[in-house]
């Protein structure tokens, strides 16, 4: 697939803070990539780049050959869904949205005919006459989904996009997101939330303190960092004085938490040979870290090597 957004040398600074620390991103056509980390990660500080709200000190990126000086070109291209909410309160749901079609260099009958289309799909065409305050919290969020996604752009950024929705809206944005993922747009999906990511994200990048920790393909990633532990679901009994070939991490009447003892030979098969000689296995299956743990494991390691390089 071709690269869509490519990121080169981002590099912003904030009162002697490093928010954005050089940083080279690509993104493919037809992906949801995940930009994640804690708060204060510099998530926010690449998302107002990006959509043009602040410009970098250092680098630049290109979205579709168009490069970040053009502004009104890169205007029309990117949607954003920014974490804090901003309809105003006072004006008709239909007038915002109108505006902002305008805005993005849709004539009225356009407007209209996506309008419809996205209010209806939606849900919300029903609110399209009301007031923005005279709206639920979690209907306003429908709204403003509709605000970043009905003129078409090619990129689209959902900055903590399920917040303030009940379970069954939630789903109804995946859903959405996942079809406009399929339809060839690229969208950024930032969060803090890692176990959102893992449900609907292909590629990733890490970031924490202004710099990418980690980036790349999510399941690879995972299987990068898996620790060649299995979970199984027997029947039989295991002698608690016996010295197996591997080594039992956690246990229940049901299932085992084991790990090889041989760690220089060991795979699935032989592992499974080895258990299968004292137990009837019911099933066998590898456990891969979670993304928070994966985070978590490489934020402290950077740590431990800026400590290290003090001490020298």
């Amino acid at each position: 697939m071709d690269n869509i957004l490519r990121i080169e040398g981002l590099t912003k600074e904030y009162e002697n803070v490093v928010a954005l620390n050089n940083i080279y991103l690509e993104m493919q056509k037809g992906t949801i990539f995940g930009l994640l980390g804690p708060n204060g990660a510099g998530k926010t500080s690449l998302i107002r780049i990006l959509t043009g709200i602040t410009l970098p000190d250092k680098g630049k990126f290109t979205l579709e050959y168009t490069e970040n000086k053009d502004f009104d070109s890169l205007s029309r291209m990117i949607g954003y869904l920014p974490e804090e909410r901003g309809l105003y309160p006072d004006m008709k749901v239909y007038e915002q949205l109108d505006f902002i079609g305008q805005i993005k260099g849709l004539n009225k009958t356009e407007i209209k005919e996506k309008l419809n289309y996205w209010g209806d799909k939606m849900g919300v065409s029903q609110w399209f006459k009301k007031k923005a305050q005279e709206l639920s919290k979690g209907m306003q969020q429908m709204v403003q989904f509709v605000a970043t996604v009905f003129y078409d752009p090619s990129l689209i950024i959902l900055d903590e996009p399920f917040t303030g929705l009940d379970p069954i809206n939630t789903n109804k944005i995946k859903k959405e997101i996942i079809e406009l993922k399929n339809q060839g747009k690229t969208i950024i999906f930032s969060t803090h939330r890692m176990e959102q990511v893992e449900e609907i994200c292909v590629d990733i990048a890490l970031i924490n303190k202004g710099n990418i920790v980690l980036k790349g393909n999510l399941e690879e990633i995972k299987n990068s960092f898996k620790k060649n532990i299995f979970k199984v679901v027997y029947e039989g009994t295991l002698s608690e004085n016996k010295d197996y070939e591997f080594d039992i991490i956690d246990t229940n009447d049901s299932y085992l938490i084991i790990k090889d003892k041989d760690i220089a030979n060991t795979s699935p098969n032989s592992l499974l040979k080895k258990i299968m000689q004292y137990v009837d296995i019911h099933s066998f299956v590898e456990i891969l870290p979670t993304l928070n743990e994966i985070f978590i494991e490489q934020v402290e390691k950077i740590s431990e090597d800026l400590k290290g390089g003090n001490n020298e």
